[in-house]
């Protein structure tokens, strides 16, 4: 049986434009050893199917100088200084020369061999990287940007335009340092999220019948280890503390500016910051596999997925490059022919190349995708490619879950109702000495009231459960029964007053649980799951986004979904739903709205998760079956980071439109010039670079869209 071929990863530097990005694959897919490879542009990375050593995948990039490391080995990139990059170092010296001629011309005149002489050797130095390229992709008739501008340079020299063909060198370089600039800060988002977790750690191991400290590398920390996190540290791997209480600063996952209080039992993640207390930690995940480790990955591979207006600038740009090149050839060819003066429009015609380079094109939309999806993983949201990002731009409904979305998915008491002259806190104590024994969550939402109030807890005795009623127990000297007002009612006498109090509660969407001392009915409880503070402003801020339609999709019964409806002012409630049932729902806002996104905790909601055009599951943070099901995860479980998405989302579609539409703009523009016969290389080349720029700078603005 053939073996099946190696898959392996490996991390790109000076990986400069995107044509460049094309053509590296282009290179490393035609080695015979491999069988495919994929160039991730965003992340740069290149994934190759194929057994292929390091130094055959730089000699496929070397006409870009581009380096290669293994994927998983954790390089620091040294930054080198602008003034010392070689590309850099080789425009200055260029320069020099240009200024050097432009002197000289004064001095002596165009004509003097000198003067030339400099204009030349600035076209050689500055030009040296550009005709390496050119030539060789001018023998494989490949034209991209580089073969287009040897070509104008070279066409310039040969018709006597020493001084433009230098300038138009110096001016190529220093654009092309620029939007390696400008893209190197566009990827700092994930070599941020990089960085956040440490490199090393202090793990605890057993050494005989002693433990014993010591410092490894993540990469060598098994599961099960014991993690030693002191106070100020950063925490390296996912895990569940065993020892210890603090507070942790998890905005690095969630994007959660509070920190959070972890104690025995609680789950801390990789790259999180321990604040105040010491921590050991049993390690629960392998460094590959830490919750950071998937964040980053997955935010790779979104930078990697194509969004739509991606492909279509592509396919546009396969054809645009050659219709340049005959536009170029006929306006060098065909004035002449009626008009003379070839020298004239020869020089056009080369300008046409430069300014029709596709590289503003090429760049207008990858560079925003890649600075929103990095931007969105800082602040805790995690989109799972540019095809979603640019759905969420066009969701016209969003349909929520209600437990757990909505709400906090946690009950709490609401209501205390007593009967007699005994106080609340007294009911309480007594109905909490009952539930401490009883696993219903009901009784959680009981004890977390009575430890809020800082109550004394009783102690009970002879407690029994009764399945599907309540339970009874013996406290303060009474025999305490607590349960459903339909099993107490058997125990004592319920008036009519009561049973209104009770039906009362149960029309806002609680859950009664009713108190009975000995034979006497003495209270009442009202238990309800909370609505989240921030869910009211929500939907107000979404109904500023202009999304038309809001719905509530539960499976909780109609009085329950309808009182949390009431107060959040909606409209549209479906109750009762079974998830086959949300699932047709959501098909029927589809037919009716277009696009809708759905809101869920990433698990019950699955089936509406996946027929929605966008589904977006809450509380990602430690969740698999969320970040894997869902297109977008908010891992800090808030739900405030809906409207900044959708509005992160309609920022990148407005700013890629423009991106496209200054690119083709200001190329139009100096092509006109063309009519008059006023286009200059140096208006070429202005227009080539500005565009390129005004496109990366205008993606980068993505940078500092916040919540």
């Amino acid at each position: 049986m053939a073996a099946t071929p190696t898959k392996q990863e490996y991390r790109l530097q000076n990986l400069s434009c995107a044509s460049c990005a094309a053509k590296f694959e282009k290179n490393v897919k035609a080695i015979p050893e491999v069988q495919d490879a994929q160039v991730n542009f965003g992340a740069s990375k290149i994934t190759v199917v194929g057994s292929i050593s390091v130094n055959q995948i730089e000699e496929a990039g070397a006409f870009d100088g581009i380096k290669v490391t293994q994927s998983v080995a954790r390089t620091l990139e040294k930054s080198t200084p602008f003034y010392r990059k070689k590309e850099n170092v080789l425009a200055g010296i260029s320069l020099f020369f240009v200024i050097l001629g432009y002197l000289l011309v004064n001095m002596r005149g165009e004509t003097n061999p000198l003067p030339i002489t400099m204009f030349i050797l600035a076209i050689l130095v500055g030009g040296v990287g550009i005709f390496k390229t050119g030539f060789r992709n001018l023998a494989r008739f490949e034209f991209d940007m580089k073969t287009l501008m040897t070509i104008a340079i070279i066409g310039a020299a040969i018709i006597g335009e020493w001084e433009e063909a230098a300038v138009v060198v110096f001016l190529f370089a220093v654009s092309e340092a620029l939007e390696a600039y400008s893209m190197d800060k566009a990827r700092q988002s994930i070599r941020q999220l990089m960085d956040i977790a440490p490199p090393t750690a202090i793990i605890k191991r057993a050494h005989g019948e002693h433990f014993h400290e010591i410092e490894l590398p993540t990469e060598e920390i098994q599961i099960g280890d014991i993690l030693i996190v002191k106070p100020g540290q950063k925490i390296a791997m996912d895990g569940i503390v065993i020892s210890g209480l603090s507070a942790v600063n998890q905005a690095a996952i969630t994007g959660e500016s509070i920190p959070v209080n972890k104690t025995v039992n609680d789950e801390v993640f990789a790259g999180t910051l321990n604040e105040e207390g010491a921590l050991e930690v049993r390690v629960t995940k392998r460094v590959e596999d830490t919750t950071i480790a998937k964040i980053i990955h997955l935010v790779e591979e979104a930078q990697a997925e194509k969004a739509p207006s991606q492909q279509f600038v592509d396919r546009f740009a396969k054809y645009y490059t050659p219709a340049i090149m005959i536009i170029a050839f006929l306006v060098a060819i065909i004035p002449p022919l009626f008009v003379g003066d070839w020298q004239h429009w020869i020089y056009q015609g080369l300008a046409v190349l430069v300014v029709g380079c596709p590289c503003a094109l090429v760049v207008s939309t990858p560079v925003a995708i890649v600075t929103a999806i990095g931007n969105a993983a800082r602040q805790g949201v995690l989109i799972k490619g540019g095809v979603y990002l640019e759905q969420l731009g066009h969701i016209e409904a969003v349909a929520f879950d209600k437990t757990g979305t909505l709400t906090k998915g946690q009950p709490a008491v609401t209501d205390i109702l007593t009967t007699d002259e005994r106080s609340e806190d007294y009911l309480l104590q007594l109905v909490a000495a009952v539930e401490k024994q009883s696993q219903h969550p009901l009784a959680k939402a009981i004890l977390n009231t009575l430890h809020n109030k800082n109550l004394q807890e009783l102690v009970p005795t002879d407690f029994q459960s009764v399945t599907g009623k309540g339970a009874y127990a013996t406290v303060d000297s009474q025999r305490i029964y607590v349960g459903s007002l339909k099993w107490v009612a058997t125990l004592a006498s319920v008036d009519k007053n009561i049973e209104n109090k009770v039906k009362k509660l149960q029309d806002q969407g609680k859950t009664v649980v009713a108190v009975v001392s000995n034979d006497q009915l003495i209270g009442l409880i009202g238990i309800a799951d909370q609505l989240r503070q921030e869910s009211k402003d929500v939907l107000h801020k979404l109904n500023a986004l202009k999304v038309k339609h809001m719905v509530m999709l539960t499976g909780d019964a109609e009085p329950t979904a309808q009182a949390i409806a009431t107060t959040l002012k909606m409209t549209d409630v479906r109750a009762s739903l079974l998830p086959e049932e949300k699932l047709m729902a959501i098909k029927d806002l589809r037919a009716q709205f277009g696009a809708v996104a759905m809101v869920g905790d990433g698990v019950n909601d699955a089936p509406a998760l996946a027929t929605a055009n966008v589904g977006i599951a809450m509380g990602g943070a430690g969740t698999d079956a969320a970040l894997e099901t869902a297109d977008i995860a908010l891992m800090g479980d808030d739900l405030t980071k809906l409207p900044y998405t959708i509005g992160l989302s309609r920022k990148t579609l407005r700013i890629i439109k423009e991106n496209i539409i200054f690119a083709l703009a200001l190329k139009l523009i100096a092509l006109l010039l063309v009519i008059p016969g006023w286009l200059t290389l140096w208006i070429a080349i202005f227009a080539d670079m500005g565009a390129t720029l005004l496109v990366v700078f205008n993606s980068l603005r993505l940078i500092r869209a916040k919540k």
